[in-house]
């Protein structure tokens, strides 16, 4: 969901010519913020059910989003993302090659949460036969 808003974006902010920012605006918090698990922040996007399928759905859609990424950044190899600009709910205002890195570090994000998640699981109440297997 947030690669696709973020692709929505780009493209439409690209349809404009750039807007020069001034410097203090081009400031925010760093990438590794994102990256990191220190600061656990709920989305400011409500989840939507409707959009919770089966795993092997969601990973064609993850795969579909991620090509269409892959050719937009193909498709602007010519243009200089970093005049492009756009808020963030929480980093600040980031160029269009920051958006991307952002993608980047949200789904790194998200990896250390499921191996949050699992960790934990694997440390209450199962057999021992089965944390054995996990190992």
């Amino acid at each position: 969901m947030v690669e696709r808003t973020i692709l929505r974006g780009t493209d439409k902010l690209l349809q404009k010519p750039p807007q020069s920012l001034p410097f203090f605006k081009r400031l925010h918090m760093p990438m590794a913020l994102v990256e990191s698990r220190l600061i656990k922040l709920k989305s400011p996007i409500p989840l939507d059910l409707e959009m919770v399928a089966p795993k092997e759905e969601m990973l064609a859609q993850l795969r579909e989003v991620r090509g269409r990424s892959l050719s937009f950044l193909e498709e602007t190899k010519g243009r200089d993302l970093s005049k492009y600009h756009m808020p963030h709910p929480f980093l600040g205002v980031l160029n269009g090659y920051e958006w991307f890195q952002m993608i980047a570090s949200h789904q790194l994000r998200h990896t250390k949460q499921i191996r949050e998640i699992a960790t934990a699981l694997t440390k209450i109440a199962l057999p021992k036969t089965v944390t054995s297997l996990q190992k």
